[in-house]
């Protein structure tokens, strides 16, 4: 089987690449040894950025469509009684999405359908070739059947126990776990008052009592979403069983709080680790596959999501000679210090959220609570868990580098917003006193749409024009250097 693009893994990450390679007429093929997508809630919720890199796509309303009902809004920090507030980042996403992962993945794949990329399921990676020219994927069917998949390139999305990352022989050095806890859904039979009815900040399902903590939130399902830890540390091999959950529901919660059934579990621990290199000369790693880190701050399903789209517009503008192959060095460039930051804070967050007795920790935990509560601390917060604080590279021009802002514009044909100019994956470049002086530089290497913005946000783009990528990030603004060059840098010809 010949393509351009293998896609290993069909969780969020190797959906979305899926989709952004699709969006761009790249012929992919996507692998993943499961059967079927497990239908497991595992991550939660999508952060603001997420929700705006969506959003980007046109893919936003309809996860939306399947979103959970949600009381009280905001981010948290280490499980702080404080919501963290993006308003001041100008998104239209300030409180993030809450929706388990399955769902999410539900959207990406029929997007991934309707750009005719097949997803072959049951397919398990054996051996992994490359050479100069391109990669050799060899992978078993359902039926024990060999398929070989060549292409120029190969993506692993296969998340924290990656075969491609070990077929390639790259390392993923770190630290390993130090605690270990287990993340559920479970039905139950009763609930005491303490047992929450409504998705609400998370500080609010967040206990610890006798030596047990859990974090117990209700999913739309009948089924509630459970996380817990004993003081007892058990291999992450070992089985869940509904005697140790009950354990922890009744110590936290109390004997009138019990359980039904576990519909699906995994244990999980605060091993942080990230692989040397995203690139390893034709194979790229994205998602769990290149970082792991203790879920805090629901940030891994959003930073897979994240690299997918940095990756996927950068290989299509390399296979259709846009580009030269400096621009697939830049993805490791600007995605590697974003994954290692996330690794950073929630190591701190682990920290904080020991609910062991601990006067250290426990005025540590009072200090960061008193930051959190100031605005310029609340910010910095949002802007570090929500993604939305990003910034690739160190231009001196406080715009280039940075998300745009998804401005209410009025153009020739009429209202419009940033994001939608951005539904066709490509670059757009961005006259924002009207005036179309700068067309002769577009050409046809990205969209020239001369517009006046409608809205309050202007004083948050201080540019007559800028130059935004595909995923969103502005890579010229005016004041800068001459347009020509940041076209050939990321764009070519």
């Amino acid at each position: 089987m010949e393509t351009e693009v293998i896609v290993v893994g069909a969780g969020p990450t190797g959906l979305m690449l899926a989709a952004e390679l699709g969006l761009a007429g790249v012929r992919t093929v996507v692998v993943d040894k499961l059967a079927e997508r497990s239908g497991q809630s595992k991550a939660g919720g999508l952060q603001p950025r997420t929700a705006e890199v969506l959003d980007q796509r046109g893919l936003l309303e309809n996860v939306l469509d399947r979103a959970t009902a949600r009381h009280g809004a905001g981010g948290h920090f280490a499980a702080l009684p404080v919501p963290l507030d993006c308003r001041p980042w100008r998104t239209r996403h300030p409180w993030g999405v809450p929706i388990p992962q399955d769902r999410v993945e539900d959207v990406l794949e029929k997007r991934v359908v309707e750009h005719g990329i097949p997803v072959l399921r049951g397919h398990e990676l054996v051996t992994l070739d490359q050479d100069t020219e391109g990669v050799t994927a060899t992978v078993t069917g359902p039926d024990g059947e060999t398929v070989r998949i060549r292409g120029p390139y190969l993506a692993a999305c296969d998340g924290a126990h990656s075969r491609v990352r070990k077929l390639a022989g790259i390392g993923f050095p770190g630290t390993a776990g130090t605690l270990s806890a287990v993340v559920a859904d479970v039905v139950l039979t009763s609930r005491s008052d303490s047992v929450p009815a409504t998705v609400e900040h998370f500080s609010r399902h967040v206990r610890g009592k006798n030596g047990h903590w859990t974090a117990l939130s209700p999913l739309d399902n009948g089924c509630y979403r459970l996380m817990f830890s004993s003081p007892n540390r058990v291999p992450r091999d070992t089985p869940v069983t509904l005697a140790e959950a009950r354990t922890a529901l009744h110590a936290v919660h109390g004997e009138d709080t019990d359980l039904q059934e576990i519909r699906w579990a995994s244990r999980f621990s605060n091993a942080s680790r990230q692989v040397d290199r995203y690139r390893a000369d034709r194979v790229f790693f994205a998602g769990d596959a290149a970082h792991i880190h203790l879920p805090a701050g629901g940030q891994g399903i959003n930073l897979g999501i994240q690299d997918a789209v940095n990756l996927g517009w950068k290989l299509a503008a390399r296979l259709r000679d846009r580009a030269g192959d400096a621009l697939l060095d830049s993805y490791h460039a600007e995605r590697h210090p974003v994954a290692a930051r996330v690794l950073d804070n929630t190591k701190a967050q682990g920290v904080l959220m020991n609910v062991i007795e601990d006067e250290n920790i426990a005025a540590l935990r009072d200090i960061v609570l008193d930051l959190a509560r100031t605005p310029d601390g609340n910010r910095y917060l949002a802007g570090l868990i929500s993604g939305l604080d990003v910034r690739y590279g160190d231009s001196p021009h406080p715009l280039v580098g940075s998300r745009m802002p998804d401005l209410g514009l009025i153009t020739a044909t009429g209202p419009t917003r940033t994001f939608d100019l951005l539904r066709g994956g490509r670059g757009l470049l961005l006259e924002l006193d009207g005036e179309a002086t700068l067309a002769g530089h577009a050409q046809d290497r990205v969209d020239h749409v001369p517009a006046t913005v409608t809205e309050d946000w202007r004083d948050a783009v201080d540019a007559r024009a800028v130059l935004v990528r595909p995923d969103g990030h502005i890579c010229w603004a005016a004041g800068a250097e001459n347009p020509e060059t940041a076209l050939r840098q990321w764009f070519g010809r």
